[in-house]
């Protein structure tokens, strides 16, 4: 019996799976939140982003297209390993490795942010010459936290370790070391209020390199529009201001992979989930539907 309305596929903004050959872009989600140092529910995120996304218009009347003709394929979730943080970063960069081999473009789902180091690993197992740009409300640059190196608070650390080359945006708290051993390599959000969208574009991409990873953990917008995250900050970014700042960047930047981590949802409230999905998706657009400038 044929259904009246059959729901989308089970799969992020609800599109058939291409075959795994023909996509360009392969989403890994990720419901892990082991480390979560405040409040937990980011293993939730995955789930949500997929589910909200599946209601999405898939036309961008912004960019003229379907971006999700790009060719996006969805895997199974990747089943959280809880004996260790160190070891479900090896299980996240094995996968992703698997991914760019196959010449893939990674969109992992977090999950609290350590995952992001996972796809971060895997990239620089073959290649140095990307930077990791991160927006974030927190540096993310301590050492160790909580007695581990894979702390959802250490992930800017691993990922310069791996890259040499890590940028911060939107940041509006940090420990004592990280702020004197960092403050460089941050563009904070204080600092953002007294410059001008196109300032903050050329600031950030003269900070980076020609090819970037992208890692956005979601608390680096305002509570007011992204309540749903388990370490909220006051005077985030508005979601105008984040894609507006992305598709200025990415119109001169190489994507070479990309995150979105730490959505907690809370029951009731989808607001949030589908910003995040029409954000994932705003962001492919930018990276893959619109002409690279030159400067």
């Amino acid at each position: 019996m044929k259904l009246l309305n059959p729901m989308p596929p089970y799969t992020l903004f609800g599109v058939d799976n291409p075959e795994y050959s023909e996509a360009r872009i392969a989403v890994l989600p990720v419901p892990y939140d082991s480390t979560t140092s405040y409040k937990a529910g980011a293993r939730d995120g995955p789930h949500a982003i997929i589910d909200a996304s599946r209601n999405m218009e898939l036309y961008s009347e912004e960019l003229g297209t379907d971006i999700s003709s790009i060719g996006i394929y969805t895997l199974d979730e990747l089943m959280p390993n809880i004996n260790s943080a160190e070891e479900m970063v090896r299980s996240i960069s094995a996968e992703v490795s698997n991914m760019l081999e196959s010449g893939k473009v990674p969109l992992t789902l977090g999950g609290e942010h350590t995952v992001a180091v996972g796809p971060i690993s895997a990239m620089g197992k073959t290649r140095k010459d990307f930077t990791v740009l991160h927006f974030d409300a927190h540096s993310d640059s301590r050492d160790t936290y909580m007695g581990s190196k894979y702390s959802h608070a250490c992930i800017m650390s691993r990922a310069r370790e791996i890259t040499g080359s890590g940028y911060s945006v939107g940041v509006r708290s940090t420990d004592e070391d990280g702020a004197k051993r960092y403050s460089g390599d941050i563009l904070f959000r204080r600092d953002m209020h007294n410059m001008e969208r196109r300032e903050i574009v050329e600031n950030i991409l003269e900070h980076t390199r020609e090819k970037i990873y992208i890692t956005i953990d979601v608390d680096v917008l305002d509570p007011g529009e992204m309540p749903s995250t388990g370490t909220p900050e006051p005077d985030g970014l508005s979601f105008h201001e984040l894609t507006s700042i992305l598709k200025g960047v990415l119109a001169r930047r190489e994507l070479l992979g990309l995150d979105f981590t730490e959505l907690s949802p809370i029951g009731g409230i989808v607001a949030p989930n589908f910003l995040v999905a029409k954000l994932a998706y705003m962001t492919l657009g930018y990276a893959f539907c619109m002409p690279k400038e030159t400067k």
